[in-house]
């Protein structure tokens, strides 16, 4: 009996709140700027979250799944993740990158200093079981007069959690091209005032690449981490285009010898 009033309560929420938002979005033409102000704010607090359900929803139920599980991790890995970009469905799947940062997802933007916007973002559903991910992320790159583009990927919390000098943090990635393009991965961790930035070069040949950190030689203060980020640096990318397939980091502790 509780549970079918429980269940007839939260239908009634939801019919109430539906009905609140329609009346909003029909008087909104009409409102003054500090309430919709207000309301804007409240709205995309709302959205943030349903698109975050959203999304995990696209990435259990998209169909074909592909190889949509994380690939081989080495022995030892005590945390690996995949953005949710590459996941599953954004909200906004395509935008054109014309100021110079460019959000893309929960956690993820595109940078770039080319005064031209001719940059064109979009995600993409893969098709291949190489692929790997449910989804990946095309870069159309037209004129191009900027001296860098980069991916940011914000690192979640558990990623620096426990990290340590001794941890070794790798990024796998899956990238097609229409031609070779020399890209880098730099891993960036604040820790206190300062910040460690180590960078690996990526291959130019061969869709898998694969990048990889010794925090030994980072000089970290272990006690002081805040938070970590990676950036996919890309160069020469004038008439290029660019699909990211997939994106994975993981981090496992050195062995100890």
């Amino acid at each position: 009996m509780a549970g079918r009033i429980a269940r007839f309560l939260e239908g009634w929420h939801q019919r109430r709140t539906e009905e609140r938002w329609t009346r909003l979005a029909e008087a909104a033409p009409g409102l003054e700027s500090f309430e919709l102000r207000a309301l804007r704010a409240e709205a995309r607090g709302l959205r943030r979250q349903l698109d975050r359900l959203t999304q995990a929803a696209e990435a259990r139920l998209a169909v074909p799944a592909l190889g949509s599980g994380l690939p081989q991790m080495p022995l030892g890995t005590d945390w690996s993740w995949r953005p949710d970009l590459w996941r599953g469905a954004m909200a906004e799947p395509g935008a054109v990158a014309r100021s110079d940062r460019t959000e893309l997802g929960d956690g993820v933007a595109l940078y770039h200093d080319c005064p031209l916007g001719e940059v064109v973002v979009r995600q993409v559903r893969n098709a291949r079981p190489e692929d790997r991910a449910p989804y990946g992320l095309a870069v159309d790159v037209f004129g191009f007069k900027g001296s860098f583009l980069s991916l940011a990927l914000n690192l979640p919390e558990a990623a620096v959690e426990g990290l340590k000098a001794r941890h070794l943090v790798r990024a796998e990635l899956a990238i097609d091209s229409d031609r070779p393009v020399k890209a880098f991965t730099r891993l960036n961790i604040k820790h206190g005032p300062n910040l460690a930035q180590p960078v690996s070069a990526l291959p130019e040949q061969g869709r898998d690449k694969l990048a990889e950190f010794d925090l030994a030689y980072a000089d970290l203060n272990e006690q002081r981490i805040e938070r970590a980020w990676i950036d996919l640096i890309l160069n020469d990318v004038a008439f290029t285009r660019i699909v990211i397939r997939d994106v994975v980091v993981s981090r496992r502790p050195r062995a100890e010898l």
